[in-house]
């Protein structure tokens, strides 16, 4: 575990952020590029229009759905172990992905993908989480993380169009393979390995059942399937029942009930469900409803991402001030209210315009501040070893979120006759749901917010425990 100095990080420590950020900032752009491809992509590999969302949900199955897993297993087995793995695991599906001549060596390669970033996400995190591991410097980090998340989805964003054109579709998956060589290469003469228990006893009930359900509950969203929707429940309930009896849970009942780890991550799930699924739906609007092109579509969206990269750094600096509860509530708050513009929009194409950038701008700043701030709030407290777990819960929520806010926003809009109708029922829909959300979030905080005030009068003077990220006066 490394220390900081209050005057900056030292040189070891920014090699440290520039590898593990940089792996971050890499899924990233990865993720908006192939967005940008998957017309060609699909068309290259002989997949139709209706085949085109197995790309994204062949990487997202077992995203969400081994996150949890993986995350507890960089505790037992190593960090940088199941880090470096992801990488190479990544490298190498990229590398399948770029070659492939059939749609199921390409849909292949896509769940290869979605493992490694299951084996890497939660790893880079607890090893950021773990090296940093002031309060207020652990917060600035995870600020500049998800300043960099949002930079590489807008960076993704504006030269997707533009490299798949140039170089084509394969491209998307190439742009990988160099990236993840130079972290391999440079990770292990700088990141250190975690330290290991002494004794491990897998969970293996829990790991199959959690697994299994998370699997079946976003197959279920994705396919609209009840019957995996039954299973993927049946499951989750067979695995609570498995980590309240177990000796040694995946899981313990004790981080799950803490106050900052479920309301965080509910935050997690509303920032990224309603988020993407309003972009999403958005992009649909400005093509069909407004006739811009895809590389204009990409400006409109592109350009405030770039703005919001600000968002990162600043929250990570005001929640050491201000406190992490207070942070995320607004931030959610902004969200929301961010989204309430779009509810207006109409035909015509300069108007619409005119409302939708300013609202994107503040929008994207709110939503990456939100991101920063449920991070800080769904990790804070947590032991090291336990920050894998911890990490993973969060990286899994967000996968999740990701994957049901779409299909969930499509089916209120499919409600209307008209795609500009459609869109306002939905963005009406997202509106109420954050802003609902983000009352009930501060409530739900309020009880770790008063254990914080506690605790720091408790410590008299000293530097607060991480699960103390909340201010004295709130």
């Amino acid at each position: 575990m490394h220390t900081t100095s209050p005057h900056g990080f030292s040189t070891r420590q920014r090699v440290i952020l520039l590898v593990l950020l940089g792996a971050g900032f890499m899924l990233s752009v990865d993720f908006s590029i192939l967005n940008v491809a998957l017309p060609e992509a699909g068309a290259g590999v002989g997949l139709g229009p209706e085949g085109l969302p197995w790309i994204t949900s062949a990487f997202a199955l077992p995203a969400a759905g081994c996150m949890l897993l993986f995350g507890r297993l960089a505790d037992f087995f190593g960090r940088r172990r199941l880090f470096l793995s992801g990488m190479a695991l990544l490298a190498a599906a990229s590398v399948v992905g770029g070659l492939a001549s059939q749609a199921e060596i390409m849909l292949a390669a896509r769940a290869l993908q979605g493992v490694a970033t299951a084996m890497a996400l939660p790893a880079t995190m607890a090893l950021l989480t773990t090296t940093f591991s002031d309060p207020a410097v652990r917060a600035r980090v995870l600020g500049l993380r998800g300043a960099l998340l949002s930079a590489g989805f807008a960076v993704g964003a504006l030269i997707g169009g533009a490299l798949v054109s140039v170089l084509g579709w394969r491209a998307a998956f190439f742009i990988n393979v160099p990236a993840a060589i130079a972290i391999l290469v440079a990770a292990p003469f700088v990141v250190d390995e975690s330290r290991l228990p002494e004794r491990v006893k897998l969970d293996v009930p829990g790991a199959v059942t959690v697994t299994g359900g998370l699997l079946a509950i976003v197959y279920a969203v994705i396919e609209r399937n009840l019957f995996a929707a039954v299973v993927g429940a049946v499951l989750l309930v067979a695995f609570w029942r498995i980590e309240v009896r177990s000796p040694a849970p995946l899981v313990p009942m004790r981080i799950l009930t803490r106050p900052s780890v479920a309301w965080g991550n509910y935050a997690g799930l509303v920032i990224g469900a309603m988020e993407p699924a309003m972009i999403v739906l958005t992009t649909l609007y400005v093509q069909r409803v407004l006739g811009l092109s895809p590389f204009e579509t990409g400006l409109v969206f592109g350009i405030p991402g770039v703005a919001s990269v600000a968002a990162g750094v600043v929250a990570g600096r005001i929640i050491g001030r201000l406190g992490y509860r207070n942070v995320l509530a607004v931030s959610i708050s902004i969200q929301g209210l961010a989204t309430l513009p779009l509810v207006f929009l109409g035909t015509h194409t300069w108007v619409a315009l005119a409302i939708l950038v300013p609202a994107l701008f503040i929008g994207f700043f709110g939503h990456v501040a939100a991101i920063v701030a449920f991070t800080v709030t769904a990790t804070s407290g947590m032991a090291d070893q336990d920050q894998g777990l911890a990490t993973g819960l969060t990286s899994m929520t967000g996968e999740v979120a990701t994957t049901i806010g779409t299909p969930i926003l499509f089916a209120i809009a499919a409600t209307q006759a008209t795609i500009v109708t459609g869109h306002r029922v939905a963005m009406t829909a997202d509106v109420a749901f954050t802003l609902v959300s983000a009352m009930l979030i501060w409530i739900g905080l309020r009880a770790d917010a008063r254990h914080g005030r506690a605790a720091a009068l408790e410590n008299d003077g000293q530097s607060q425990p991480a699960a103390e990220l909340t201010p004295a006066t709130t």
